[in-house]
């Protein structure tokens, strides 16, 4: 098959993973409205064109948190990563730290930090829940500050799990989910040989490290249900913003007033995001929700966004719509699952290929020239 986009990544994923992972990365929440909105906001969003300037000169680099990024865009922290390939956190930090952007690891990630930071040329960002288990939380950040992770990403829309209906259909859940995801293994080999039999242990890394003892799969969703705090509220953070040394950034901001608490509290970064639908169906999109949140707090604190983007040219949309750098977690996961590193190297470089045509054919030699005035404003 040959591939051009994220799509057709997607389609191979489908085919080589088993349903239960394929649908645990592709659904969403509820009726997955927001799920759909995500993509077709940023479809809808129309630029300007603009001809006959010189663009010979076109540099797609920007400055964040310290750091030098090739293109403006960073991976996404995404769960159990190292279940869509051979220990897959490496893989894909590895594809990132070449093409120079960041790897962001989840805190539920397959991989533990320690085998994951020595593989790769440059820092990693580490991402956190604010869990009951608040031994846990200071554990990981240790382990995270020690290994050399630069920036921390705190995820803050999930004092709860959403309510995710294709896993109890798909054998992430629901009954006899064990044995249904281990039939559904031996009827995709090659998942079965690539991960199920190479890819060992399948455990939660990080907190099996800290547990001193293997989490299994199997305790994935248990865990989390019994350790996620709905009581969460700022005075939550203040202890981990006093610890943690480096930038943070506060992923799951959707409204205005949370992005100027943000700024309050003292964050170097909000990420605009709905957990790619995820969570609370009906939401906004982060298309949508971009404009009001960049009016309230553009040039006070860095806005990343997330949910939704799956090219080169939704990130220049995001750009123009308020954010300062795009992340992208399903876009990465389905080239990951579809051809490992390599398929996650591919992808990177057809973004900054998409991004290069979209930036040429709107006229804007630099990144930081991405702007509302791209925009096609409706009469």
């Amino acid at each position: 098959m040959i591939i051009s986009s994220s799509a057709d990544y997607r389609t191979v994923a489908q085919k080589f993973l088993p349903p239960f992972l394929f649908h645990y990365i592709d659904g969403g929440s509820y009726a997955e409205q927001t799920l759909r909105r995500n993509v077709d906001d940023f479809a809808a969003v129309a630029l300007r064109q603009r001809v006959l300037k010189d663009m010979s000169q076109l540099d797609t680099s920007i400055e964040l948190f310290g750091e030098k990024l090739s293109i403006p865009v960073a991976l996404s922290p995404v769960g159990l990563t190292g279940m869509y390939r051979r220990r897959g956190e490496v893989q894909a930090a590895r594809a990132a730290s070449r093409h120079g952007i960041p790897f962001t690891m989840s805190s539920v990630s397959v991989c533990p930090i320690e085998e994951v930071a020595p593989m790769i040329k440059r820092p990693m960002w580490f991402q956190l829940y604010v869990l009951k288990d608040r031994g846990f939380m200071q554990n990981a950040l240790e382990r995270a500050q020690a290994a050399g992770c630069t920036t921390l990403v705190f995820t803050v829309d999930m004092p709860v799990p959403g309510a995710r209906y294709r896993d109890a259909h798909s054998g992430m859940s629901g009954p006899n989910a064990a044995l249904r995801r281990y039939w559904q293994a031996m009827t995709h080999p090659h998942w079965a040989v690539d991960v199920g039999l190479l890819g060992r242990p399948h455990d939660l890394g990080n907190i099996s490290a800290y547990r001193g003892s293997p989490t299994g799969l199997q305790d994935y969703m248990g865990y989390l249900s019994a350790n996620f705090d709905p009581s969460i509220s700022w005075k939550d953070l203040e202890w981990i913003r006093a610890f943690w040394k480096g930038p943070m950034v506060i992923k799951g901001i959707l409204d205005p007033e949370d992005a100027k608490d943000a700024v309050r509290f003292g964050a170097d970064g909000i990420i605009v995001s709905n957990h790619g639908g995820r969570q609370l169906d009906g939401v906004l999109s982060s298309a949508r929700a971009l404009p009001a949140i960049a009016d309230a707090v553009k040039g006070q604190i860095k806005i990343l966004a997330d949910s939704g983007i799956r090219n080169g040219l939704d990130v220049v949309r995001a750009l123009a719509l308020g954010a300062d750098c795009a992340m992208i977690g399903r876009a990465y996961i389905y080239a990951l699952a579809a051809g490992g590193e390599a398929g996650v190297k591919h992808l990177l470089e057809l973004l900054e290929k998409e991004m290069r045509v979209a930036m040429t054919l709107t006229s804007v030699a630099k990144v930081a020239d991405i702007s509302a005035d791209l925009l096609v404003r409706e009469a």
